[in-house]
């Protein structure tokens, strides 16, 4: 390997780790949501099993936050906005 490769492959390299960065998507707890609306979303919007869904709103309720999907920013704005749209506190961080 010559040195003009190396260095195009040490680039590459780093666009793609750049490009696939992985990112959460973390719910708020709130005084206003039910368990019911919270669980109900979170299976809908981040297809969580049942299980799931109840483990993640336990965690939102008793430690006010829980990442509920890790993805790339674009996996998951859109999820985000539909967190949002169904009246919860969610961020990509």
């Amino acid at each position: 390997m010559n040195w003009d490769t190396e260095i195009l492959i040490k680039e590459d390299i780093a666009v793609l780790e750049a490009t696939t960065e992985l990112r959460n998507l973390v719910v708020y707890n709130d005084d206003v949501n039910t368990f019911e609306h919270v669980i109900a979303t979170l299976i809908k919007v981040c297809r969580h099993t049942p299980e799931q869904a109840e483990q993640c709103t336990m965690l939102i309720h008793y430690k006010g936050k829980c990442t509920v999907k890790i993805g790339s920013y674009d996996e998951l704005e859109g999820m985000c906005t539909s967190l949002h749209d169904k009246d919860l506190s969610a961020n990509i961080e």
